[in-house]
Order: C-alpha cells, then sequence, then structure tokens
C-alpha cells in the first residue's frame, strides 16, 4: 500500500502556492506530466480530491486549502530540523536562503555574497528578489530564511535588526543642474516618476511628496529604478531614488542628482527572520557583518557622494 510521502507533500505544496501545474513543476524540476501523477496518486491515498483542474489553472477544493495549510506547517517544521542541525555548526554551512527587494538587490546583493562567502566558505547561498509582500510570505510560509526589507514591517512574529540608513535622492533632468532645489510640496506640482505599485519604495516616495490622498494624472510609472532614472534622462519628469542606487543608475543618463531640503527623506534597511528560527544567532552575527561591510564601503556614517 502506497504512503504518504514528503515529496508529496512538497509537490502538492508548490501547486497549491502556484495555482498552475507547469510553473509548479517548474519550481519542484520535474515534468508536468509527472507532477500531474504524483498529484493523482496523493488524491488515491486520501481517498478525496484536493485539486479542480481547469484548462488554464487548478482550483483547490474545501479538502485542498485545509490539507495545503497542514502540509505548509509540517514542511516549515522538517526544514527547521535541518535549521537545528546546521545551527550546531560554527561556522554556519549549508543553505542559507535569503530575500532581498528590488531596490536593494542590484546594489547591496554583490556585497551581501561577497562579504558572507568569505566569512562562511561553506554556506550555499540562495539569494531572491522580489518586493517585500512576497518575501515577508515566503518567510512566514518557511519558503526563505531571512530577508532584506525596509524597515519596520511590523509583523509581530518577525525579528527586525537594523543594517543602515540611507537617503532618497532628487534626480532631475541635466539642464536643472542649477535650479533652486524644490520643497516637498512642490514635487507634487511636477511630473514625478514612480516605481508601480508593490514596491515599498513607490509608498515612502509619495508619503514624503504627501500625495497619499490623491495622486496627480500625470504620474508615470516604472518598474525599475534604472527606467526612472533614463526617463529623466530623455526630460519626461523627475524621480527620487536611493542613495546607493545613485552610482549605478546615473552614469549613463543625462541627469543631475541633488540632496532635497531638511528634513530630508530617508529610510532602513534592515534583516527580518522568523522569531522561531533556529538559526536566529547565527542570523543576528550575519547581520552584523552586512552592517559592518556597507559601513566600510561608505568610509563611517558619511552619506555617500553625488556624481560630479
Amino acid at each position: 500500500m502506497r504512503r504518504l510521502s514528503m515529496k508529496h507533500l512538497r509537490y502538492f505544496e508548490a501547486l497549491a502556492r502556484h495555482g498552475h501545474f507547469g510553473r509548479a513543476a517548474e519550481d519542484c524540476a520535474i515534468s508536468q506530466p509527472a507532477l500531474s501523477l504524483q498529484m493523482k496518486e496523493l488524491e488515491e491515498i486520501l481517498g478525496a480530491p484536493l485539486i479542480e483542474r481547469g484548462t488554464r489553472q487548478i482550483r483547490l477544493t474545501a479538502l485542498g486549502e485545509a490539507f495545503a495549510a497542514r502540509a505548509r506547517d509540517i514542511l516549515r517544521a522538517v526544514d527547521e530540523l535541518g535549521d537545528l542541525a546546521r545551527a550546531s555548526h560554527s561556522p554556519l554551512i549549508g543553505r542559507l536562503r535569503i530575500g532581498v527587494i528590488p531596490t536593494v538587490a542590484p546594489y547591496l546583493l554583490p556585497r551581501i555574497i561577497k562579504g558572507l562567502a568569505a566569512r562562511y566558505p561553506g554556506l550555499d547561498l540562495r539569494p531572491r528578489e522580489a518586493v517585500t509582500q512576497r518575501l515577508i510570505e515566503d518567510l512566514m510560509e518557511g519558503r526563505l530564511d531571512t530577508a532584506v526589507v525596509a524597515l519596520p514591517v511590523s509583523e509581530p512574529s518577525l525579528s527586525e535588526h537594523a543594517l543602515f540608513d540611507e537617503e532618497f535622492l532628487l534626480v532631475r533632468p541635466e539642464e536643472d543642474a542649477g535650479k533652486p532645489v524644490p520643497e516637498p510640496e512642490k514635487l507634487r506640482e511636477m511630473r514625478l516618476l514612480l516605481l508601480e505599485e508593490g514596491h515599498c519604495f513607490r509608498d515612502q516616495a509619495i508619503s514624503f511628496c504627501k500625495m497619499s490622498s490623491s495622486l496627480p494624472r500625470d504620474l508615470m510609472e516604472g518598474s525599475s529604478l534604472s527606467t526612472l532614472v533614463q526617463m529623466v534622462g530623455a526630460g519626461i519628469g523627475v524621480t527620487l531614488i536611493p542613495q546607493m542606487a545613485i552610482p549605478i543608475e546615473t552614469r549613463s543618463a543625462r541627469v543631475s542628482v541633488v540632496r532635497l531640503p531638511r528634513p530630508r527623506p530617508s529610510r532602513t534597511i534592515g534583516m527580518v527572520w522568523r522569531k522561531t528560527n533556529p538559526l536566529s544567532g547565527q542570523l543576528v552575527h550575519i547581520a552584523g557583518i552586512l552592517r559592518e561591510a556597507v559601513a566600510d564601503e561608505r568610509g563611517g556614517d558619511a552619506p555617500l557622494p553625488l556624481p560630479a
């Protein structure tokens, strides 16, 4: 008689999460027919359907919803057993799944990889870039060990450890370099370019410009900081970007960069992880390593220089 296995649980959890056989099969690194066969076998073992199969996507039955929630709990507990064993090793070895938000990943991730590789040669780093909401969901469901995000996230089950603060700088067309620096309320009257919805940096910029009640009709959006800066260089408008992005994103754009009047907009970047994670002690140490790496590159607490 066939028995329920961890493989069944992992495959079903992936299918429940993606809602699509193709994407779930890709996530599990198996073929779609093999995944379908495993799901049929699981339903036969349970003696009840878990999935409603459609032409484009799947839906979970009531049993499937309940089974998916329980499967996530079991998989998380099993992963934490492995983490418990790894936590006993010094230095830390094995897999470390770390998420990073898109407005940090291109600028900080190389330093993260370099710094951790030097301190933990046995560490298998698995980085993932996604918006904050997705990273928090993955943390809560045990698909990530830690994430680098803008603080606070205000989730009681997560530990938050600040890494550094950074300003938001105003990027405007090159010909505006000599003009007075606008006050925050003046930015509402300009064509402001922002990231698409879902990015926490967008919400922070809107909050600074005091536009939360009503956004201007000519507001334009981009999918990345690079896109926003290039749009500014083309004379389409102005934008705010975090200071760590300045050296990379402005080097090939015809733009000028200026600090805004005090109180200047800023954000705190930090690491978060589940309070129950057995690796918490090691993650505190890793946060310290990243904090030191950023401070060394900046020369202490000094702000990053603006381009000439």
